[in-house]
C-alpha cells in the first residue's frame, strides 16, 4: 500500500481544533496521522515524502450548494466539468441541487447522478433530492425511498415553498429519516419583479428592488415550523443582518437550525452591480455593505454554519441580456476558497474557523465522510499556499460556463494540490 508523507506543513483541522506545524501521513486511501505528533513519527520506509515548506493543509472543502446542468443542460455544466472545477478550487465533495431536467425527485434520477459521478467525476458528488415533485411546491416526494437510494438531504433548490403545511410535513418526514431540509427563502410576491437589493442604489439604476423582508418573512415561518416539528432545518443562503438575528434567536431557543451563506454575499455588495453587470445578478441579491458586514460577523460568531459557492452556471444567451432579463446565478467552485481567504487576510475570520465553515461543518450537516484530518478519515485534503497571488482569468476557468463574479479579481491564496481518497485529482 502506498504511503505519502506531507512534512513541514501548517495543519489546520477544525474537527480537532488544530492549527499547528506538523505532518500528514496517508496510507492508501486513509489518513493515518496528522498534526505535530505526526511530524515526529518520521516517514515509513518506502514512503513518498513531500516537503510543504510551510504551506497549509486543510480538509478538502465541502460545497453544499452546487447547481449542475446534467441531466438536461449539459452545455452549461456536466458532472465531469463541475468536478474538474471543484478539484481546482480545493473542493473534494459537492452537494448537488435537484434543479435539473428532469428534476431529481425520484430514485432513478438519484441513481443516475451517483452512477455518472462514479464514472466521470474526480471528486465526491452527493445528490440532494427535491422536497416537492417537479419543484412545484405542491406534492411531497418519497423521502424514504430517495434517502435509501442515496439522497443526502432535501431541498427545492432555487425555489421557495409557499405552503406552510407542506413545509411542516417535510420537516416531520425528514426528521423521521434523519435528513436535513435545506431551503432558500424568498417571498414570491414581495420580490415579484425585483432584480437587485431594494434601496437607493437600485433607484439610481432604475431597477426594481427586492426588500430584505422578502427573505426574512418566509424564513421566520420556517424557523417556527422547525421549532414545532423538531426537524433539522438549514437556511440555505441568508444575506441580511435581519435573517442572521432570526437564526441566532432560533438557535438560542434550542431549535435544530443551521444556516449557510453564499461567498458572493460575503465578498461583494450591491455597488458591484455597477453599470448593469449581469454576472452580478444573483439570488439572493447582493445586499448593502452593512448586510455584508453582518454576514461576516455571523460567520465569525457561529450563527452561520456553512459558506457555499452557490455555483450556478449560466450560458452567454441567458446572461448577455438587459440586467432585468438576465438569469440569476454565478459560477464559484474555483474561486470559493480564494475569495474566502480574503476574510482571513483581512483579519476578519481566523483560518481555523474558515476551514470549519468551508469543510467540517457542512460535512457534519449532511452526514458526509470528510471535513476532517483525523486518523482513519478518508484522505480528502487540499494543500494551499495562503499567500500566493493570482488573477482570475476567463481563459483559465475549467467550468463550461464563465459567468464568474470575480473575472479579473486579484486573489491571495492558491490551491497547489487536491487529494480525494489519497489520489491527487488536481496539481497546479
Amino acid at each position: 500500500m502506498s504511503v505519502t508523507v506531507f512534512r513541514n506543513a501548517r495543519i489546520v483541522d477544525p474537527s480537532r481544533g488544530i492549527d499547528e506545524t506538523g505532518a500528514v501521513i496517508i496510507e492508501g486511501k486513509k489518513i493515518v496521522a496528522a498534526g505535530a505528533a505526526a511530524h515526529n513519527q518520521g516517514a515509513p520506509e518506502g514512503a513518498m515524502v513531500v516537503d510543504c515548506a510551510g504551506k497549509a493543509i486543510l480538509p478538502g472543502l465541502v460545497d453544499s450548494r452546487v447547481f449542475i446542468g446534467e441531466p438536461g443542460a449539459e452545455y452549461r455544466e456536466t458532472i465531469a466539468s463541475a468536478s474538474e472545477a471543484a478539484a481546482a478550487g480545493g473542493v473534494t465533495s459537492i452537494v448537488m441541487m435537484p434543479d435539473t431536467a428532469p428534476v431529481i425527485d425520484d430514485i432513478a434520477l438519484v441513481e443516475h447522478v451517483l452512477r455518472a459521478a462514479r464514472d466521470t467525476a474526480s471528486v465526491r458528488i452527493w445528490p440532494a433530492a427535491a422536497i416537492s415533485k417537479g419543484l412545484e411546491g405542491r406534492e411531497m416526494t418519497e423521502f424514504g425511498l430517495l434517502r435509501e437510494a442515496g439522497a443526502v438531504g432535501f431541498t427545492d433548490g432555487r425555489h421557495t415553498i409557499s405552503s406552510a403545511l407542506l413545509m411542516r410535513r417535510a420537516l416531520t418526514y425528514a426528521r423521521d429519516f434523519g435528513a436535513v431540509i435545506a431551503h432558500e427563502t424568498q417571498d414570491a410576491e414581495l420580490s415579484s419583479n425585483g432584480v437587485m437589493n431594494e434601496g437607493l442604489y437600485a433607484s439610481w439604476l432604475g431597477l426594481a428592488g427586492i426588500p430584505r423582508e422578502a427573505e426574512a418573512i418566509p424564513l421566520e415561518r420556517d424557523l417556527m415550523l422547525a421549532r414545532l416539528t423538531g426537524g433539522a432545518y438549514h437556511a440555505a443562503k441568508i444575506s441580511t443582518g435581519m435573517s442572521a438575528s432570526s437564526i441566532a434567536r432560533a438557535k438560542s431557543d434550542g431549535a435544530a437550525v443551521t444556516a449557510g451563506v453564499s461567498i458572493n454575499n460575503l465578498s461583494l455588495n450591491e455597488n458591484d452591480v455597477g453599470a448593469y453587470r449581469t454576472f452580478f445578478r444573483l439570488s439572493p441579491p447582493l445586499r448593502a455593505e452593512e448586510d455584508r458586514l453582518a454576514m461576516i460577523e455571523a460567520v465569525k460568531d457561529g450563527t452561520i454554519d456553512a459558506i457555499v459557492s452557490s455555483h450556478d452556471p449560466q450560458d452567454v444567451d441567458t446572461k448577455r441580456l438587459p440586467f432585468a432579463d438576465a438569469a440569476e446565478g454565478a459560477i464559484g467552485l474555483e474561486t470559493l476558497l480564494a475569495a474566502a481567504l480574503r476574510l482571513y487576510h483581512n483579519g476578519d475570520v481566523p483560518l481555523l474557523r474558515l476551514a470549519e465553515v468551508l469543510s467540517t461543518a457542512p460535512a457534519r450537516l449532511y452526514g458526509l465522510p470528510g471535513g476532517t484530518l483525523k486518523p482513519g478519515a478518508p484522505a480528502d485534503l487540499v494543500v494551499v499556499d495562503l499567500d500566493e497571488p493570482w488573477i482570475v482569468r476567463e481563459a483559465e476557468i475549467r467550468s463550461r460556463s464563465k459567468n464568474t463574479c470575480f473575472e479579473g479579481a486579484r486573489m491571495q491564496g492558491k490551491v497547489l494540490q487536491t487529494l480525494v481518497s489519497g489520489r491527487t485529482v488536481f496539481q497546479s
